[in-house]
């Protein structure tokens, strides 16, 4: 929307309506995971450690899209509070790797039902061949970003 036509249209952007609807998924799964004491990072970790057990450190971090120093305070306050067990000295190298508690996989499904919700209501107005069809294209994009030479 530059003034000299130069610029990016942000009315017709793909890149910008992506991180708009990235900012607001991120703003209604706030919502609806403040109230049961969790971050978005918090869910991540925990979502990961439930469909990918004996993840590390620096694989949770990767996986949830924040620094490996990020995800150890994480790491540190769940296993305090109950929520993740880490054993003393790694079995092998120096990961350590990390498992949900039963509290841990109690408090994950309550945040899962109301993550699920956030999502049913993002995608309410598309038919399942829509979905299907925006999946394969978000898909598409990830691969050219990362494949791509810079």
């Amino acid at each position: 929307m530059s003034q000299d036509g130069g610029g990016i249209d942000l009315d017709t952007s793909l890149g910008y309506l992506l991180k708009e609807a990235s900012s607001a998924l991120r703003s209604a799964m706030e919502e609806v995971l403040r109230p049961l004491g969790m971050t978005i990072t918090h869910y991540s970790c925990l979502e990961l450690l439930a469909q990918r057990p004996g993840l590390s450190n620096s694989e949770l971090a990767r996986g949830a899209f924040v620094t490996r120093q990020s995800m150890n305070v994480l790491l540190q306050a769940l296993e305090r509070d109950g929520f993740v067990t880490r054993p003393p000295e790694a079995p092998v190298g120096k990961a350590l790797p990390t498992t949900l508690t039963p509290r841990g996989r109690s408090s994950l499904a309550q945040a899962t039902t109301a993550v699920r919700s956030v999502e049913v209501r993002m995608l309410a107005g598309m038919t399942d061949d829509e979905q299907a069809a925006a999946l394969r294209a978000l898909r598409s994009m990830v691969r050219s970003l990362r494949d791509s030479p810079r």
